[in-house]
């Protein structure tokens, strides 16, 4: 049990509850509560089920649509990986901070330069350079 405080200050137990899988779907189907990974979307009048797991990261995902179109607004890029802006300009962080894209200001917006000579990250692939990725997913 854990202590929180009414607006009165006076501390009140709260216990904390886990729903059942029957439960939550309710909630999310009543729209009390929204659901991420695994969620049922509409895009275009359809209904399309989203993953609840993808072989790329996030971090995969932000390069990647960066590579596609180096002038995306940060808000198009949280929209199609399903993260918030917040986010994004977290990962856009990393990816300047490792050198794998600049960022060059163009007016209101921002130009991206991705560096694919680089090297991914993890000792399983570092044998490949960004560019593979970018050209495998982006070119095909």
């Amino acid at each position: 049990m854990a202590e929180r405080s009414t607006s009165r200050g006076a501390p009140v137990r709260v216990r904390a509850v886990r729903a059942s899988a029957k439960d939550a779907r309710a909630l999310i189907e009543s729209g009390t509560v929204s659901a991420r990974a695994g969620a049922e979307t509409e895009k275009g009048g359809a209904t399309a089920k989203r993953p609840t797991w993808t072989f790329l990261s996030n971090h995969a995902h932000v390069l990647l649509l960066i590579a596609r179109d180096p002038e995306i607004r940060l808000r198009d890029v949280a929209d199609q990986v399903g993260i918030t802006e917040r986010a994004v300009q977290r990962i856009v962080s990393d990816l300047e901070g490792g050198r794998y894209i600049e960022r060059e200001r163009s007016g209101r917006r921002n130009h991206y330069r991705v560096h694919p000579e680089l090297p991914l990250r993890h000792p399983i692939e570092a044998h490949r350079r960004i560019g593979n990725l970018i050209a495998l997913i982006v070119d095909a």
